[in-house]
């Protein structure tokens, strides 16, 4: 019987686990309006289950200051998901683990616009490295 009622407590727990794959997320793409990659990868977030809401505008400076990312982590967009920013072409699979993990750091970048990435052409050449948006030293969050 206690161990029964140990079994029950824990599949009970496990179903506050927040559910990514199966309710949508919410995010907010920051774009140029003129950016068909940017356009694909609103796309790509879509196809994996967000509820994507698109900002285009002519001048992302201010949303990458205010996200605080440093210049060389900046990525052709940028996209706010779950009270973290996600810069540029990142991988689904590092942003569902962003969300589970929830760590303190502000996001994730992809820099740059690097072929083969969700929403770029061309041929991926290597692993993509994921960095972490925190206060000093850009650090690898991860490698795909």
């Amino acid at each position: 019987m206690r161990l029964r009622f140990i079994l029950l407590s824990l599949v009970g727990l496990l179903s506050l686990e927040p559910a990514l794959a199966d309710e949508a997320m919410k995010a907010t793409v920051y774009k140029n309006p003129a950016c068909d990659c940017c356009h694909d990868y609103v796309a790509y977030l879509r196809q994996n289950n967000f509820d994507v809401e698109v900002v285009d505008t002519g001048d992302l400076a201010p949303i990458k200051q205010q996200s605080g990312v440093p210049p060389a982590l900046e990525g052709c967009h940028s996209t706010v998901v779950g009270g973290y920013v996600v810069e540029g072409h990142v991988p689904i699979d590092a942003v569902r683990r962003l969300l589970r993990e929830r760590p303190q750091i502000r996001g994730i970048s992809l820099p740059g616009m690097p072929a083969g990435s969700p929403g770029m052409s061309g041929e991926k050449t290597g692993p993509f490295v994921i960095y972490e948006i925190s206060d000093g030293e850009p650090k690898v969050y991860a490698t795909e």
